[in-house]
């Protein structure tokens, strides 16, 4: 199974951090959110534009939180996929 980018900070000389990103197929492109960071929703055509739109999207709401004071959330676990079957 081909291991998915990992998404991290442009190159600064901040600390990294590192979330999973869902890319949700819809037309015309993807829907991407961050289960770590509830509230960050971006969207893009192509997955490239999808991971940049995304990581501006994570810097912008980490910079808001320390801003506020809080602690920036981390990822402990990975959140999982799963398809379940419902009568319809």
């Amino acid at each position: 199974m081909p291991r998915a980018p990992r998404i991290t900070g442009k190159g600064r000389d901040e600390m990294s951090r590192t979330y999973t990103v869902v890319l949700d197929p819809e037309e015309g492109g993807y829907t991407v959110t961050v289960p770590a960071l509830p509230g960050v929703v971006t969207q893009g055509e192509t997955v490239d534009q999808c991971i940049e739109r995304v990581q501006e999207a994570i810097e912008l709401h980490l910079a808001a939180i320390a801003a506020d004071g809080e602690p920036i959330p981390e990822e402990h676990e990975k959140p999982m996929l799963v398809t379940v079957t419902v009568a319809a």
